[in-house]
C-alpha cells in the first residue's frame, strides 16, 4: 500500500450518515487515509476533540454535523444515560468547546449550519487550532458536500495551498460563499 496523500478523521453526528458516506468515499478515492468516528452522545465527541479517541496524525478534522446558531446538534438523551460531567441536552457549544477541545496545530472544518460564525471559530482556535473552516449561515447540504470534495480535490490532486483551495471551493456559487476561514 502506497502513502496515503492526507489523513482525515471525519467524525459524523447525527443524522449526517449520507452526507459523510459521500464524503469518504470521495477522499478515499483522491488518496486520503480516512478515519471516521461516530457520534452518539456528548462524550464521543468530547473524546475526539480532547485527543483521547483521535488518530495522531491528521491532517484535517472534519465535523460533519448538524448545527444551529454557532452550535453542534447532538441528541438529547435520557437523564439517566448521561455520564457524570457530560455535557447535556441538545446542543455542544462554545462553552464546551474551550472546556474540552486540545486541538494544538490542528486543521479544523465544522460544515454545519452556522458553525462558522465567527465566535464558534475563536472558541476553537482558543483552543490550539492552526485553521477553522466552516458555513456561517444556514448552507445547502448539496452545497455543503460539493465545497467539502472542491477543497479536498483543490488540495489533494492539484497541490494547492489552504487558501488557495479554499477560494476555489468557495467560488462555487451563493451558499458555498458562506464558508468562512479563520486562521490562528
Amino acid at each position: 500500500m502506497s502513502k496515503p496523500e492526507m489523513y482525515i478523521s471525519l467524525v459524523v453526528g447525527p443524522n449526517c450518515e449520507i452526507e459523510s458516506y459521500a464524503l469518504r468515499s470521495t477522499l478515499e478515492y483522491f488518496g486520503a487515509r480516512v478515519t471516521v468516528h461516530w457520534i452518539g452522545r456528548p462524550n464521543d465527541l468530547i473524546d475526539v476533540l480532547s485527543g483521547e479517541d483521535r488518530d495522531a496524525k491528521v491532517d484535517y478534522l472534519i465535523l460533519n454535523f448538524h448545527g444551529d446558531e454557532g452550535r453542534f446538534c447532538l441528541p438529547e438523551l435520557g437523564e439517566e444515560i448521561y455520564e457524570p460531567d457530560e455535557p447535556k441536552g441538545e446542543f455542544f457549544d462554545e462553552g464546551d468547546v474551550i472546556r474540552f477541545a486540545k486541538l494544538k496545530s490542528m486543521k479544523v472544518i465544522s460544515t454545519g449550519c452556522t458553525l462558522g460564525i465567527e465566535s464558534t471559530a475563536a472558541a476553537f482556535l482558543k483552543c490550539g487550532c492552526h485553521s477553522y473552516m466552516g458555513p456561517n449561515d444556514y448552507i445547502d447540504g448539496n452545497s455543503n458536500l460539493i465545497f467539502l470534495i472542491n477543497f479536498m480535490y483543490e488540495m489533494i490532486n492539484n497541490h494547492k495551498s489552504q487558501q488557495e483551495a479554499f477560494e476555489s471551493a468557495r467560488s462555487i456559487d451563493e451558499e458555498t460563499m458562506m464558508y468562512q476561514l479563520y486562521l490562528s
